[in-house]
């Protein structure tokens, strides 16, 4: 405007190519002193959150030489870009929720300065530590068929139609004991238990050693082979969780990973359990189920399969029976539980020891 109005010696024209051109000189003064001195920082929360958990992140903010006209912050973790003006708060908490397990990374975040008719734009990229994430498999109640309401997370249902607790149901291997060795009498065990032939060979007391001391609480085993969907092992996953979490609490139990060699035991004051819980945040798909081998113990075997099958000679090698705990339906097969939207299925009878005839009242 003000060259057409110097060429055409037009004065009307001055008065509005001035005043664009100061708006235009204005603005993009005014976006450049407030973005000198300017500063975000991320403040990262927890190092882990549980899915669905909300994960605290703040972001506190250093102003510049003058306070910026207008502008929006955006970060990855946000579904929409919060407004920024003069007034904006120095500290902003934004409550960041994962819907997946896994170890998660924040991309760095940006703030985007400009003047209200966006003549002149600026980024301030968002500062602070990296920061990282380990998001845990969620754990849920477990739920008896036919029960008529469910505990706390990670709890399961302790009255109506499950009175005595999935390790209840699962308690069968106290009758089903074996001989496993030998070792030094301890004060107070019954008489019934002394080895009166090793008493009299060495003049030493001695006790039998029952196999079901070390090995009768439940295993939950993990399998991971071929999974169908992501979905799908997800589920199992927050199954195997749910379970371990709720029988430990119930007098304890282990749980056998994916290729791991050993079960890892869960006592009842959970000391093993934060380290199990993270180690199950990063599990992934194999080709491979867990060898039967390993599975082997005089109590209950929970296998949880993300594909939805068990080995057939399961009933057999559990003493205190084996049960499938799936999100895969099995037709004609009735459910005992569910939990994390898996449903755990009943394989056969415990298999019982020799050394030990039957007793009333076994697994029910």
């Amino acid at each position: 405007m003000s060259l057409f109005a110097a060429a055409f010696d037009t004065a009307s024209l001055y008065l509005p190519g001035v005043a664009l051109l100061i708006l235009a000189v204005g603005s993009a003064s005014w976006v450049l002193l407030a973005a000198r001195g300017l500063a975000v920082h991320r403040i990262p929360g927890p190092p882990t959150v549980q899915e669905e958990d909300p994960y605290p992140l703040r972001l506190e903010l250093e102003p510049g030489l003058v306070p910026p006209p207008a502008g929006e912050l955006r970060d990855p973790l946000m579904a929409h870009p919060i407004p920024f003006g003069g007034r904006a708060p120095r500290r902003v908490r934004i409550d960041v929720r994962f819907s997946r397990r896994g170890r998660r990374r924040f991309e760095p975040g940006v703030l985007v300065l400009h003047d209200p008719l966006r003549i002149a734009v600026r980024e301030v990229g968002v500062g602070g530590e990296n920061v990282e994430v380990l998001v845990l498999p969620r754990v849920e109640p477990v739920v008896a068929a036919g029960a008529g309401g469910a505990g706390g997370a990670g709890g399961g249902p302790d009255g109506g139609g499950d009175r005595a607790g999935l390790r209840g149901q699962m308690d069968g291997s106290a009758a089903e004991l074996d001989l496993d060795g030998l070792r030094p009498y301890r004060l107070g065990t019954p008489a019934s238990r002394i080895h009166w032939p090793a008493v009299a060979r060495s003049g030493e007391m001695l006790e039998r050693r029952l196999s079901a001391e070390s090995d009768s609480a439940p295993l939950v085993v993990l399998d991971c082979a071929r999974p169908p969907s992501e979905e799908a092992l997800d589920r199992a996953v927050r199954a195997a969780a749910s379970l371990c979490l709720h029988l430990a609490r119930r007098g304890g139990c282990a749980l056998l990973l994916p290729g791991e060699r050993r079960p890892v035991a869960v006592a009842p004051d959970l000391a093993a359990w934060p380290r199990l819980h993270a180690r199950l945040a990063l599990v992934e798909a194999s080709l491979r189920p867990p060898a039967l081998a390993r599975a082997r113990r005089a109590g209950a075997v929970l296998w949880v399969s993300a594909a939805g099958s068990a080995p057939r000679e399961l009933p057999r090698g559990a003493g205190g029976g084996g049960w499938l705990v799936t999100a895969e339906p099995r037709e004609g097969a009735r459910a005992e539980f569910t939990v994390a939207g898996c449903a755990g299925y009943r394989l056969g009878r415990p298999a019982r020891s020799a050394a030990s005839g039957p007793r009333s009242g076994a697994a029910a």
